[in-house]
């Protein structure tokens, strides 16, 4: 039989990511190799399996049978996996969770669901009093995973991109800046910029915004909760900028309004920092894959109920 559990995979991640880019990432392939995985189904059955003029791209009927039988097979082969490693003894262990990302709920929650059904034995704990100094606590041993989008160069440490995301200007639909097709720094010039309360240096609206423009907003102001910032730049007291995930349901309610920074917009990518000797662990491993499938899956519903 020519098909493998590897090509469910490779359609699944497709659909999902609505990207070759994002799924060859997702699945540790270059994105070459997940065109030739592609190609040598389609050769092989003599079908095409995505409609290559569409954007993202569109499964056709045998795209979509695929999909439709990687939903019911691969759940099988996760199990039986799953169940391997717990008979050789990898069902024990810790996962103690601290978040530099301040926005993260939407899918680390579902994330940790998923998880805890795979690997009911593992000790999971979600940290929030090393917030602030939450990669220092990783390499400590006081915490064993760190949602942050803030890699730092330390050989003790890995970090696994989860996914890359835009990073918006959000003001209030009567905001003077609303309409404005782009931002540019010298627009903030007279506004108060709300943030997280953490270092400038960490925050992605200085440090590669207004700092390199030359360029001091009128005022500041912070809050740990990304609800309240929200509510006061719905009410103009200031303009934040977020990824349009962290705020959904106010762009979806017509609350905010999102307006990209710069003409090349702002990105930005979301990693898990592990400790590097603990990263090949197969509960660790099964953590970040869980983490990637969730997420993304999460962040592509809350783009589409917010477009709606």
């Amino acid at each position: 039989m020519f098909l493998e559990a590897r090509h469910l995979r490779t359609i699944r991640a497709i659909v999902e990511s609505d990207s070759l880019a994002l799924a060859a990432e997702q699945l540790h392939l270059t994105q070459s190799a997940l065109s030739h995985q592609l190609r040598a189904i389609e050769e092989y059955y003599g079908v095409s399996l995505f409609s290559r003029r569409s954007r993202p791209m569109q499964p056709t009927p045998a795209g979509r049978r695929i999909l439709q039988a990687s939903q019911h097979i691969l759940p099988l082969f996760d199990a039986l996996d799953r169940d391997l490693r717990q008979l050789a003894g990898d069902d024990t262990g810790r996962l103690f969770i601290a978040l530099e990302c301040h926005s993260c709920f939407s899918w680390l929650l579902p994330t940790l669901d998923a998880y805890r059904q795979q690997w009911p034995n593992i000790d999971t704990d979600l940290s929030l009093a090393h917030s602030f100094d939450a990669l220092d606590a990783l390499a400590r041993g006081l915490v064993d995973v760190v949602v942050s989008s803030d890699p730092v160069d330390n050989p003790a440490l890995v970090f696994e991109p989860l996914f890359e995301y835009a990073v918006m200007l959000m003001v209030a639909p009567e905001h003077r800046l609303a309409t404005e097709a782009v931002i540019t720094p010298e627009m903030l010039a007279e506004e108060t910029v709300i943030t997280y309360p953490v270092n400038r240096q960490r925050l992605d609206i200085f440090r590669r915004f207004l700092e390199p423009a030359g360029v001091e907003p009128k005022a500041t102001r912070s809050s740990e909760l990304t609800v309240m910032i929200a509510q006061w730049v719905a009410s103009q007291r200031g303009v934040a900028a977020l990824p349009a995930w962290a705020v959904a349901e106010e762009l979806a309610g017509g609350r905010l309004v999102a307006r990209p920074l710069s003409t090349e917009g702002m990105s930005a990518t979301l990693y898990l920092a592990l400790r590097k000797d603990e990263a090949g662990l197969p509960f660790v491993r099964e953590f970040v894959d869980t983490a990637r499938r969730v997420s993304r899956r999460t962040l592509t519903g809350i783009r589409s109920s917010a477009a709606v």
